[in-house]
């Protein structure tokens, strides 16, 4: 290995353990690495920044970040919550899979994780707790729930691995669906199992038919909200970049002339929240540039490619490999970053090893996912302590059991390529 490159990794792990910020960190060891090539110019990594930033595709992380927020003030989550309640609130552990389910919805809008557990969470875990659910088991749910946030598209990390590797955002949209809906399930089962077992019952509360009605009317606006966005993708109306600017106009429309839950003064203060959550997501991803351009010219991709197929000829040891990496590393470092620096060295592997670029994506994505959930970093971890006012050691006591679901379909999607590639191929997006 260089020195450059080197000095590269040493200086990104002496930021790191010295808690700079993961971006900062991330531009600064690029820098570091620069200074001593003699072939590069402190501009390198200013140039880096900015042809990073300024990608059409990328214009779709804020505008699905303003789509999520606005959905959360504007009452289009509370309909969401309403009409699964209908259908599941009565079954055993109800509330939980109202949780999970309302989750999937809130996916196929928002994009992100800790955006899902946030909105939830503020409306379903005080209702929880009411009902007699522990905190524990409550928080690990809706914390979990959130992940399928970044695996049902649209999906922000889809995005970026599309920008960073060349695969079809779109393509990798429609890979996510069946991954996603069978986590749903996965995750939907261990919550009526466990709930089973404690003896929580479903909600005592029953529905007329005229109230059901009411209710699935006043939802219609909220339903429909990801059929436009998805139907427009995959019918050629629009890209996804698009896509996102419409899902936040739309989202705006519900807020303000439909539910009129949203007003001037609480819509400054939702822009505000999402140019915040943009402000920090644009620094990381235009300093990983940088850290991407550096790897690729020092042929680091290619020295771990030829690192990982030496210790071994066996596809499944090799995989089974990559995916510790990834979880161990998702311990540690958020989505945009992970997936920003790990996804060009990573993938050369994954394609020695006969996998597709949109298959090796939906592991990475899934495996990052999964590190939402895992302290010590574990952001939806955080958020949802923060929801149900609470210490993060509460929240961790009850994930063991979700996190053991979310591997058990890791796998399942590491080793059946159909899971990913199932509706790609079917409609023809890969071939």
């Amino acid at each position: 290995m260089s020195t450059t490159a080197i000095v590269l990794f040493a200086a990104l792990l002496v930021f790191l353990v010295l808690n700079v910020p993961v971006g900062i960190a991330i531009g600064m060891s690029a820098l570091c690495a620069v200074l001593v090539n003699p072939r590069m110019t402190e501009t390198f990594v200013v140039s880096q920044l900015i042809a990073g930033s300024d990608s059409f595709p990328l214009m779709a992380i804020p505008l699905f970040i303003l789509a999520g927020e606005l959905m959360a003030s504007g009452g289009v989550s509370k309909r969401i919550l309403n009409v699964c309640n209908v259908f599941f609130g009565r079954v055993t552990g109800g509330l939980a899979i109202v949780t999970v389910v309302v989750c999937m919805f809130f996916a196929a809008v928002s994009g992100s994780g800790p955006a899902t557990v946030a909105a939830v969470g503020s409306m379903v875990v005080p209702t929880m707790l009411e009902k007699g659910y522990s905190k524990s088991f409550t928080l690990a749910c809706v914390a979990c729930a959130g992940c399928i946030g970044v695996i049902i598209p649209p999906s922000i990390p889809m995005v970026i691995y599309g920008t960073s590797t060349g695969a079809s955002v779109s393509t990798m949209f429609m890979a996510g669906f069946l991954p996603g809906i069978m986590i749903g399930v996965v995750l939907c089962l261990v919550c009526y199992f466990y709930c089973k077992k404690m003896g929580w019952r479903g909600s005592d509360q029953k529905f007329s038919a005229q109230e059901k009605w009411h209710i699935i009317v006043d939802a219609i606006p909220a339903l429909i909200d990801p059929i436009i966005i998805l139907g427009g993708i995959y019918g050629g109306f629009f890209t996804p970049t698009e896509a996102a600017a419409v899902a936040a106009v739309y989202a705006l429309i519900c807020g303000l002339f439909i539910y009129r839950e949203l007003n001037f003064s609480n819509l400054f203060s939702t822009i505000a929240a999402a140019c915040s959550t943009n402000g920090t997501t644009m620094v990381i991803i235009g300093c990983a540039t940088g850290f991407t351009r550096l790897l690729t010219l020092e042929q680091v991709p290619a020295a771990v490619s030829n690192f990982l197929i030496g210790i071994t000829d066996n596809k499944i040891i090799i995989l089974l490999l990559i995916n510790l990496l990834l979880l161990f590393v998702g311990c540690f470092m958020d989505t945009t970053p992970a997936m920003m620096v790990l996804s060009p060295i990573l993938l050369p592997v994954a394609e020695a090893l006969g996998l597709t670029a949109i298959h090796f994506g939906i592991i990475m994505v899934v495996n990052l996912a999964i590190g939402f959930i895992t302290p010590p970093l574990g952001i939806n971890l955080f958020v949802a302590a923060r929801v149900g006012n609470t210490s993060l050691e509460v929240v961790c006591k009850g994930i063991i059991r979700f996190i053991i679901a979310m591997l058990v379909c890791l796998m399942l999607i590491t080793f059946i390529p159909a899971i990913s590639e199932f509706l790609p191929r079917m409609t023809g997006m890969l071939k």
